[in-house]
């Protein structure tokens, strides 16, 4: 792996976050390595990554040994051991990695990531049971949070914006979000002007903040 080579990627943990990443990442591209201390994880992965090897991600000299500071990004993926995972991260911190992504399982294990210096922490369950929640209400048939409370969503259009222009209808004063874009059946999504009008059998793509967007889910469908 060259030293500086933006595309590399260290992924900690093989168990269904970190293997899903790795060979997601893998499929878009990126040199990955995948690293875990459980030799049957590693061997179970083994063919199916290009780059697959056992270590103790804990141990600063063992990832040294591995070469784990040549990477621009590391990705820790544990999640059933806590000590495991901040361990692991303050270990790529200190090796001086650019940007360290760790998964967290709690509020409390996140805060810790986060002061250790962690660039970005994930919440995979808490977020895909938000993400569900909404798409439970039958209103969304899509929903994506970040973390500064904005939300991009794809929807049905409202009845009230049916055989209306953008324009006409008005969804942004009214409603405080934005109609980015428009996807007719058998068709591509077009970014959405005021001009655009909309047809009951149109898919919407949304964006606003997140309490924005669910008041709009629940006043205007």
């Amino acid at each position: 792996m060259g030293k500086n080579h933006e595309d590399t990627v260290l992924v900690v943990g093989l168990g269904r976050f970190g293997s899903s990443i790795s060979t997601t990442l893998e499929r878009l591209g990126h040199e990955v390595l995948a690293v875990d201390a459980n030799l049957d994880l590693v061997q179970e992965w083994s063919t199916k990554l290009r780059n697959v090897s056992q270590v103790d991600a804990t141990s600063e000299s063992a990832m040294r040994q591995l070469g784990a500071e040549q990477f621009d990004i590391a990705v820790v993926g544990i999640g059933d051991n806590i000590e495991a995972s901040l361990l692991s991260t303050g270990v790529l911190l200190d090796l001086g990695l650019r940007e360290v992504w760790a998964k967290a399982i709690t509020a409390a294990h996140g805060r810790i990531l986060e002061r250790s210096g962690a660039n970005h922490v994930i919440y995979p369950e808490r977020d895909a049971g938000e993400r569900t929640a909404h798409l439970l209400s039958g209103r969304l048939i899509d929903y994506i949070e970040f973390d500064d409370g904005f939300a991009i969503v794809k929807m049905k259009v409202p009845p009230e914006a049916i055989g209306r222009t953008l324009g006409e209808s008005a969804l942004r004063t009214k409603y405080g979000v934005t109609i980015v874009g428009v996807k007719r059946g058998g068709e591509d999504f077009v970014h959405a002007v005021p001009e655009t009008r909309l047809d009951s059998g149109d898919l919407l793509i949304v964006s606003g903040a997140s309490h924005l967007i669910e008041k709009f889910a629940a006043e205007a469908c």
